[in-house]
């Protein structure tokens, strides 16, 4: 039996992702963990988060998971969502500059104030809603129309150093990368477990998924 380990460091509704995955594929194996044994010994791994970036690599570091979640990135399969996808990268601008895991390179910005639409109507900050999401090839889009509506919440984006590692973009109003690919990793902005079909098919992909594009 395939075994996922759905990283727990403290941030992040891993109940529903956890519901989510078990949905996706009943036959698999879910774990929510924080011990770095199962972590390791895992098919796959999910890294969730929400919150803010200083608290989220304070508990990495402290619970000795950020080195657990860079060798788990290099090794198998590993999903980031939302937080976690900005963990990943090099850096954030989030609490006047949080150093992350580096396992992308690539900054997470936030987004300008005062941001309008085409018709001019102020765009709140978090981005909080449905968007599209226009994807690049990569196995975990597959059966996913294009264009399809994930669900987002979030003040902060990714910018990765090389633009070939954004496997989609939405648009808030300008793009921004909503989803990179990196080797054996793929991360996303939007929460697939609140995304309906879309989501769990992501979720399915994501379990059927060997690590090469």
């Amino acid at each position: 039996m395939s075994t996922v380990a759905v990283i727990d460091y403290g941030m992040g509704n891993l109940h529903s992702i956890a519901k989510a995955l078990q949905h996706a594929e009943p036959a698999t194996e879910i774990r929510v963990t924080a011990d770095p044994a199962i972590i390791t010994d895992a098919d796959r791994v999910v890294f969730p988060g929400v919150g803010a970036i200083r608290d989220c690599m304070q508990a990495l570091k402290t619970s000795g998971l950020a080195d657990v979640i860079a060798s788990a990135a290099a090794e198998k399969p590993l999903l980031g969502i939302c937080l976690g996808m900005q963990a990943l990268l090099t850096d954030s601008e989030e609490n006047d500059g949080v150093a992350c895991l580096d396992v992308i390179q690539g900054r997470v910005r936030r987004f300008a104030d005062h941001l309008t639409d085409g018709a001019g109507q102020v765009l709140k900050i978090p981005h909080m809603g449905w968007n599209r999401v226009r994807q690049q090839p990569h196995p975990l889009w597959e059966s996913i129309p294009q264009d399809s509506r994930f669900y987002f919440v979030h003040s902060y984006f990714a910018v990765p150093d090389v633009s070939e590692r954004t496997a989609a973009t939405a648009d808030y109003p300008t793009p921004f990368a909503c989803a990179l690919a990196q080797d054996r990793i793929f991360a996303v902005q939007f929460h697939p477990e609140k995304s309906q079909t879309v989501g769990l098919q992501l979720l399915q992909n994501f379990l059927h998924w060997d690590g090469t594009a």
